[in-house]
Order: C-alpha cells, then structure tokens, then sequence
C-alpha cells in the first residue's frame, strides 16, 4: 500500500507523521545508505584486488626464474612474468643472479621470453 494520499485524501489538512511512520522512514533511508555502502565497499575491494596484481606483475617483470634441468633437456632463464614456466609465485631470483646464471653453460635464456634482451638492456 502507498504511503501518499488517495484522491479523496488530497483535501485534508496536514498532520504530522506518527512515531511509527517516522521511524519505518527512517529505516527505509538507513537500509538505502546501508545498499550504497555495501557496494562502495565491494567496488574498494576490487581496486584493491587490481592493485595487489598489479604489483605483483610488476615485480615479477623486474625479477627472473630458472626452469630446472630435466632429463636431457637444458636449464632455461626465464623474466619473472614468463607463463612459460610457473614456479610456483617463488624462486625468483635478482638481475646479477640471473647474469650470472645465463654466463652458466648449461643454462640457455627462454626463446619465448628472451629474458637476455632485458639484462643487456639494464
């Protein structure tokens, strides 16, 4: 049911809202302020979510990873960003770690994410 008047109600006088409709009001306008806090904080969760991976990204473009040896097959440098090879979100290791790892003769740079390019250039 509505809470404006009906047609036949327009012609009476002006009474105050009882204690009841004050507070019924009141607790529509606070479950309404409730909804649009509740979705700013969902909405600040998701920034902080894109934050957190976006540092994450960038700190793994400024590290690098060595693919273990395996079998036959020779130890691959891979940049840190690489999906080539997952290791795990750890064992990253630092720019003089990986020139020194890429001077090793048995371990050879990824040819997909060529991370020597990246160390001659820095």
């Amino acid at each position: 049911m509505s809470d404006w008047p009906g047609p036949d109600e327009l012609d009476q006088p002006y009474r105050e809202p009882t204690p009841l409709e004050k507070n019924r009001a009141l607790a529509e306008w606070l479950e309404y302020q409730l909804r649009q806090v509740r979705g700013r904080i969902r909405d600040l969760e998701v920034q902080e979510e894109q934050a957190r991976r976006r540092r994450e990204q960038a700190r793994a473009e400024m590290l690098w990873k060595i693919q273990p040896q395996r079998s036959n097959a020779t130890a691959l440098l891979h940049r840190g960003n690489c999906t080539l090879f997952n290791s795990g979100g750890g064992g990253f290791i630092n720019r003089e770690d990986a020139m020194v790892a890429l001077a090793e003769p048995d371990i050879q740079p990824c040819e997909i994410c060529r991370p020597e390019t990246e160390l001659a250039s820095t």
